[in-house]
């Protein structure tokens, strides 16, 4: 799989993302694929398998209104791809953290992808 390929394929799970569209997220997607969530050093969430990480994407649905990753930054290597993100999300609900609906939420990270059998095998998403 070539770095194009690569590309390709997290800009397509990036898409889907912004769109709420969980079977374009999955699409490509190996089914044995590994989702970790980490923010301050810290891993908050792992999902193990196509199955699980559906179930966690449907469950974050209600969450945000509106939401944007947007890439910037891409490093493209053999067998991976880094971005930075940009992320936006309006919130619609309340959380813990005292964000309320109709709220703004605004972070910076990256993600990690990883990728075996033409598909992606890994994404880290670190805040």
């Amino acid at each position: 799989m070539n770095a194009t390929e690569q590309k390709q394929l997290v800009e397509a799970y990036i898409a889907a993302y912004n769109r709420f569209d969980v079977d374009g997220m999955l699409a490509p997607l190996h089914d044995d694929v590994v989702f970790q969530n980490i923010a301050d050093g810290a891993v908050n969430l792992t999902t193990t398998g196509k199955e699980s990480f559906r179930q966690q994407a449907e469950q974050a649905l209600p969450y945000f209104s509106q939401r944007e990753q947007r890439a910037s930054e891409w490093q493209v290597t053999d067998g991976w791809v880094e971005v930075a993100i940009d992320y936006t999300g309006v919130a619609a609900l309340a959380f813990p953290n005292g964000l309320k609906p109709g709220d703004t939420l605004r972070l910076q990270g990256k993600s990690v992808f990883r990728f075996a059998h033409g598909q992606i095998i890994s994404i880290q998403d670190i805040s």
